[in-house]
């Protein structure tokens, strides 16, 4: 069994000619509606499903697009109308094709509102849509202004509710409207800065069950991670740290990490760093990774054959890494095709 847990809906295109028409009407014109059939959910589906059997993936667990999630579209109506549209198409893709794609939701994070603002969506999400999960946004400004970091009051509603439904949020970036950074760049910064407002702050002493994976591997923290590991020993900048009696690697382990890392060698050095027991399988395919590398002759991101090829986990871990862990973590049921 080899399951993907970080991958994006493949949706026609009158999924996204109705943002459009949200963005340039502001919503002017009410919600509306996407108008995206069963048979082009179907037929888009199975474009997905033929790139997951090419590469031997059973399941996806599959996500909003994050350059399409738009949570700095104003007015913030048309964002939750939008979200809400995206996690209808989702839920009814992954229904047509039980047992090879699931449903992860996003969550409508306009710019601007409360975190209790977006929690009765996560809620419908699970319970009336069947995803067994959400894709969290730690900037919904989208680079264009200041949000406070994931260790802030400002997200306790919505880690309660996470709780509350033990599910898992997927930390991954939207768009990013800073001249500064690409949108790839951004994904790295907010990942980065997610670990470590994460591991320096009450979240996992309130919500000690809380499941946060970070995607692309943790972004930078795996690379600099010396940094860390120095200044949770340093005696004066450990003072006060809410954490100071674990080790960084210990509190690392508080987090789970995905495989979509497109060099074997940033990957070997993640599950060396984290354990194998905290790294999910996942390609993010068909994506930007879908290039083929003239060194190996597979896609950038084709990653199981690297994983399989790693001689210094054993097989146990590595089925861990393909399928268990993501089964455990997001309580799937066990299915074989």
């Amino acid at each position: 069994m080899i399951i993907d847990a970080h991958a994006h809906v493949n949706a026609p295109p009158e999924l996204y000619a109705y943002q459009a028409a949200l963005m340039s009407s502001r919503g002017a014109h009410g919600r509306g509606t996407a108008g995206v059939g069963d048979a082009a959910l179907k037929e888009w589906g199975e474009r997905t499903l033929a790139t997951m059997d090419s590469v031997g993936t059973d399941l996806q667990l599959i996500s909003p697009r994050p350059f399409h999630c738009g949570h700095s579209m104003r007015p913030s109506k048309a964002v939750h109308w939008w979200t809400s549209a995206v996690n209808d198409v989702i839920a009814r893709q992954a229904a047509l094709f039980p047992g090879r794609l699931a449903g992860v939701a996003g969550l409508p994070q306009a710019y601007g509102e409360r975190a209790e603002d977006w929690v009765d969506a996560l809620d419908e999400a699970v319970t009336q849509l069947g995803m067994v999960g959400c894709v969290l946004n730690p900037d919904p400004s989208e680079g264009s202004g200041h949000v406070p970091p994931l260790g802030d009051p400002f997200w306790y509603p919505l880690y309660e509710k996470l709780v509350e439904l033990d599910v898992p949020a997927l930390i991954h970036s939207g768009s990013c409207l800073n001249d500064r950074e690409t949108y790839s760049e951004h994904f790295v910064t907010e990942e980065s800065i997610a670990i470590l407002t994460l591991l320096n702050s009450e979240v996992f002493l309130r919500y000690p069950t809380l499941k946060i994976i970070v995607a692309h591997g943790g972004g930078s923290v795996p690379y600099q991670i010396g940094r860390w590991r120095a200044a949770r020993a340093h005696p004066k900048l450990r003072e006060g740290h809410v954490l100071k009696d674990e080790s960084f690697d210990e509190s690392l382990r508080r987090l789970w990490f995905d495989t979509v890392l497109h060099n074997p060698a940033s990957l070997e050095l993640l599950i060396k760093t984290v354990g194998a027991d905290r790294c999910l399988f996942g390609t993010e395919k068909p994506g930007s990774g879908s290039a083929l590398d003239p060194v190996t002759g597979h896609d950038f991101d084709d990653i199981r054959p690297v994983v399989e090829g790693f001689d210094f986990l054993d097989e146990a871990e590595k089925s861990a890494i393909l399928a268990g862990n993501a089964q455990s973590l997001f309580r799937l049921p066990v299915t074989v095709r």
